[in-house]
């Protein structure tokens, strides 16, 4: 299977575990995205994805229509999507994607996660030619569905690469055909479960041993803890 599948199987979120650290996260995304636009999912795309990706993750629906209501409230604070470039022990690049109410603090947490593991912070801008930005949009596959004929209806829409495993398909685009991709799905009645952009390394590479892996594990780990960071991507196959 393909990259896609690879990165799916390693994603973030399973890393951050304990609903009480993902429910929030997820929050700030819809309230984020219902702040930007309309709060009605049917006219707001990307609030409609933001609620989507959370059902995916069990997040009950009065969470969610909590983190809604509070783009609305006159006390919420105005959110920032702010994103973070780093280099961790081993050659690892580190790509770090946070929503924020406070800058100053954010900057603050992710250099001091960094340089307590042997990290450092980079100028922003260091690490952009060392990913590819890509659009994943999954969903499951009815019996009656046909890969290549999927295929074929999705190219207009940006559509690279499209793969079945264990019944669910992942539509692979570039980050600017997400909308479009989604739209065509869902103009095909196409039950969309997940959709998300990552960053995919162009250049994987491997750690030598278990004693690195853990290290660099630690590392992410201490990131993705952090109420501000939403998704950390590396380098590593």
């Amino acid at each position: 299977m393909g990259r896609a599948f690879e990165y799916r199987k390693a994603s973030k979120l399973k890393r951050w575990g304990a609903m009480s650290k993902l429910f929030p996260k997820l929050g700030k995304i819809i309230t984020m995205a219902a702040k930007e636009g309309s709060s009605d999912p049917d006219m707001n795309s990307k609030l409609r994805t933001a609620i989507i990706n959370a059902k995916a993750e069990n997040m009950p629906k009065d969470n969610i229509e909590a983190a809604i209501k509070r783009a609305s409230a006159k006390d919420t604070a105005s959110m920032l999507e702010v994103n973070f470039e780093g280099k961790a022990p081993h050659g690892v690049l580190i790509f770090i994607e946070c929503t924020t109410d406070n800058n100053t603090r954010t900057v603050a947490n992710v250099k001091n996660i960094l340089s307590k593991h042997k990290g450092e912070l980079l100028t922003n801008g260091s690490l952009e030619f060392m990913f590819d930005r890509k659009a994943l949009i999954e969903f499951e596959m009815k019996d009656d569905m046909d890969i290549e004929e999927l295929e074929l209806e999705l190219i207009d829409a940006g559509l690279e690469e499209i793969e079945a495993e264990d019944g669910v398909a992942i539509v692979t685009g570039d980050y600017t055909s997400f909308g479009t991709l989604t739209e065509a799905l869902e103009g095909m009645d196409i039950e969309i479960t997940k959709a998300h952009l990552e960053r995919m390394a162009n250049i994987p590479m491997t750690l030598n041993n278990e004693t690195e892996q853990k290290e660099i594990d630690r590392i992410l780990e201490k990131l993705e803890d952090d109420e501000d960071v939403q998704k950390v991507f590396t380098n590593l196959a």
